[in-house]
């Protein structure tokens, strides 16, 4: 692997960490595994920074699952390579979305319930954070989706404190590119498993993905530019609020 490259990608994580105050000396930080290569990448890349960094914290990996067939031993091996101990949470997820709820739209849902079977299995180990694998090219596609779909300016932030499930949600990975995150798994030949999910897809997510994809065709800069758009936003240059 490029020593260069991977030395780019980690000092780019370590700063979305510093800028943030992400990490914390003592910290126990989960990190979501879902077979893809944003979350693979993610846990591999905390791991270079745990061996480095002049604090303390510890790694857990875990991964949640929906309710369909994955190859759930690839991903435990994965987490025995990097020296991280590996929880396995079965749900009924996919059942209540597509049987029960038969969800028209069902990936919020799906997204939702995920994420809270990941937060209070992080509680219940003893985590007090809990890592998930968006990227840059994510935080993007979310401002667009909550602009046209609820005519809102926003997009999620690289911290949150949960008060429900008393957990702290971060998001190394802000810094990088979806590009980025692709080489360095292919780098390091991270697993990356296909995705059962019967709408893969077939998701407003993926249009949102594809108008992107098309948009840094034109505007090879966006990255640049929206990143230092939200970190220099001033909202005195939007309109006031009406009365």
């Amino acid at each position: 692997m490029s020593k260069e490259f991977q030395r780019y990608v980690v000092t780019r994580v370590k700063r979305a960490i510093v800028d943030y105050g992400m990490i914390a000396d003592g910290d126990r930080v989960a990190v979501g595994l879902s077979g893809g290569k944003d979350s693979s990448v993610l846990l591999h890349i905390l791991n270079l920074v745990r061996r480095v960094a002049p604090i303390k914290f510890s790694l857990h990996g875990i991964y949640v699952d929906p309710g369909w067939d994955m190859e759930v031993n690839v991903l435990r091996e994965f987490c025995e390579h990097e020296g991280v101990p590996f929880y396995y949470k079965p749900t009924n997820i996919a059942e209540v979305v597509f049987d029960i709820r038969q969800e028209k739209n069902p990936c919020a849902l799906c997204a939702n319930l995920r994420r809270g079977a990941l937060n209070n299995t992080a509680r219940d180990l003893g985590c007090n954070k809990v890592a998930l694998g968006h990227h840059l090219d994510d935080v993007i596609e979310t401002f667009f989706m909550s602009l046209f779909y609820t005519g809102q300016f926003r997009t999620f932030s690289p911290i949150t404190y949960l008060s429900r499930s008393d957990v702290t949600m971060i998001r190394p990975l802000i810094y990088l590119t979806q590009e980025h995150v692709r080489e360095m798994a292919r780098q390091k030949n991270l697993p990356v498993l296909e995705n059962p999910c019967p709408v893969n897809g077939k998701t407003k997510r993926q249009e949102m993905r594809e108008f992107v994809a098309n948009l840094l065709i034109r505007y090879p800069e966006l990255h640049l530019r929206f990143l230092n758009a939200l970190k220099t936003a001033d909202l005195r240059n939007l309109w006031p609020v009406t009365k």
